[in-house]
């Protein structure tokens, strides 16, 4: 992982209606041909998934890597069904998955946006409200000199 070349991805979990998901694509394109060609995802729910998603369909048109970086072993121990399953499936076509941790434990997730951030030169975010995770990875992105592509605002 060269992290020139690396953009992570942060955002809420619950997504506005108006979320234009053909934006994100070309945003991604954009960011591709400026030369990136990892991407790290914390692999939430909402915009981390949808990422994914979007990331994983791009691979067929460009040479991309994406990389899973997970807080924690059990982090969907308390998804429902359809979202366990849809956080598998992202898995299986994962380049590569990053487990920070073997259990959850208070501050996990808090330790995983920094090594996203730690590991990236470009951040890709969804921040629609000054407070919470992203807020605050957004926040340790800026303080730490790495660049911020807000989208969806």
């Amino acid at each position: 992982m060269i992290k020139e070349k690396t953009c992570s991805v942060t955002g809420h979990r619950i997504l506005k209606k108006d979320f234009n998901i053909e934006a994100l694509r070309s945003a991604f394109i954009n960011v591709i041909n400026c030369g990136y060609d990892t991407f790290l995802t914390g692999m939430a729910l909402g915009f981390d998934t949808v990422c994914f998603n979007t990331l994983n369909k791009l691979k067929s048109d460009y040479d991309i890597k994406i990389i899973a970086c997970l807080p924690c072993a059990d982090q969907d121990k308390f998804f429902n069904a359809k979202q366990k399953k849809e956080y598998l499936s992202c898995l299986e076509k994962a380049d590569e998955i990053i487990t920070l941790n073997k259990a959850y434990f208070e501050g996990c997730m808090h330790q995983r946006n920094k090594y996203l951030v730690d590991n990236s030169s470009l951040v890709i975010a969804y921040l629609n409200y000054n407070r919470g995770g992203t807020y605050q990875t957004v926040k340790y992105a800026v303080e730490s000199g790495v660049k911020v592509l807000y989208f969806g605002k």
